[in-house]
């Protein structure tokens, strides 16, 4: 009989074996390709497909006024803001023009080519792709830049060899390139910052204080990991001066921060580790949740400068009274967009919190544990969702959460 089930379960471990192998072979190659033309504002992209089984179709969300005269092989139809490709043969491609500058209504740039340089975002170049495909297919991506000559690129993911980036996107079958990314005569510094390859990026000759940054990074990026262990392992910071956008941006594994913006800011909060902290979360809100989204970035640049000694504690608690103050001017955090005042008051609630879980626990848990389970679940965050896990930290409900703690008495 032992020698039975001996059998039996030897056949089954083969099986899974086989299996598991099998799965693993049943990849296609998805190369992107760039070609960035400084002369014309545009990148010429093409999405090349090339393997035994291929998506049966995908469809790509475009931006019509930068997304322009898609051309492809096999079925392709474009209607408005939607193309949908089902792509033949065991090779495909599809092209089209990406127009790079994108202006606010300010002036400023939040996407910009120069005869110099480009900065912009990886998720934009190549737009949303819902592919439908076989089961256990999946993706062997890639991203190649064409450049002019004297050009060099960054972007936070592996280099496979000059300007031509290995893509990582654990989850999805279907990969696509995220982040912030620059091309062009630029400069950068690298260090490897508690496992992170990090590395900051500019234009060639702007005001961009390079090493200070890493430098603040040393400072403070290991106390950020403790709180989000699984933050990325790859660190883009992308920076420039005027006409860029005259703040900061997250981006997957990246950031945008234009070159005015001081590391500390006169509040004493801190907008690179607000930024940090997004990119480790990885978090959005719903209609009425963006405040814990703000909440939680501009809690944490306050509180990782105050773990690390890079405020005291005196300092500390005189931005949080002035944050407290300026919290007054929003009568609900309940809004679908966290302005200046929305985010302030949300600080006071994050410190209720943490307060009430210290309490609760004798100090064993903390709004690190609620912060941690967020950044390993990422995707949208609600307020049911945010009270469930702070009271799994309490163990037991928490008053700070309360609807009437989050607004002035109105419905």
């Amino acid at each position: 009989m032992f020698r039975q089930l001996h059998s039996i379960l030897g056949l089954i471990l083969l099986c899974i074996a086989f299996t598991a192998g099998a799965t693993e072979g049943n990849t296609f190659d998805l190369l992107y390709r760039a070609d960035i033309q400084p002369e014309t504002g545009m990148a010429e992209v093409e999405i090349q497909l090339k393997g035994e089984s291929l998506p049966r179709k995908l469809v790509l969300h475009l931006d019509p006024e930068r997304h322009l005269d898609l051309e492809g092989e096999g079925e392709l139809e474009v209607n408005g803001d939607e193309a949908v490709w089902h792509p033949q043969a065991k090779s495909a491609s599809l092209r089209y023009q990406f127009k790079i500058n994108e202006q606010k209504g300010s002036g400023s740039f939040d996407s910009r080519i120069t005869d110099k340089w480009a900065i912009l975002r990886s998720d934009k170049l190549i737009p949303p792709i819902a592919a439908t495909m076989e089961s256990g297919l999946r993706s062997k991506a890639a991203l190649e830049f064409s450049l002019p000559d004297g050009w060099s690129s960054a972007l936070p993911y592996e280099e496979i060899e000059d300007d031509h980036y290995r893509i990582k996107d654990p989850g999805r079958r279907f990969k696509r390139p995220k982040g912030w990314m620059i091309v062009g005569r630029i400069g950068s510094r690298q260090d490897i910052i508690d496992g992170v390859d990090t590395t900051v990026a500019a234009p060639l000759g702007q005001n961009v204080r390079r090493q200070d940054t890493l430098a603040f990074l040393n400072w403070n990026l290991p106390e950020l990991k403790k709180v989000f262990p699984g933050f990325p392992e790859h660190l883009l910071i992308v920076s420039a001066d005027d006409p860029m956008w005259r703040g900061g941006l997250s981006g997957t594994r990246s950031l945008f921060m234009h070159s005015d913006r001081p590391l500390i800011s006169g509040n004493r909060t801190s907008s690179m580790i607000h930024e940090l902290v997004h990119v480790a979360t990885g978090i959005r809100g719903d209609h009425q949740s963006d405040w814990i989204v703000e909440g939680l970035a501009e809690f944490y640049s306050l509180e990782i400068l105050r773990r690390t000694g890079g405020i005291s504690e005196r300092r500390y608690q005189g931005a949080v009274d002035e944050l407290e103050e300026w919290g007054k001017e929003a009568p609900t955090l309940l809004v679908k967009r966290s302005s200046g005042p929305v985010t302030a008051r949300a600080v006071g609630i994050m410190r209720q919190l943490d307060r009430e879980i210290r309490t609760a626990t004798d100090g064993e848990a903390s709004i690190d544990d609620v912060a941690r389970a967020l950044a390993e679940d990422r995707g949208k965050v609600t307020l049911a969702r945010f009270r469930r896990l702070a009271e799994e930290a309490a163990g037991r409900p928490v008053k700070a959460l309360d609807k009437d703690n989050l607004r002035d008495g109105k419905p």
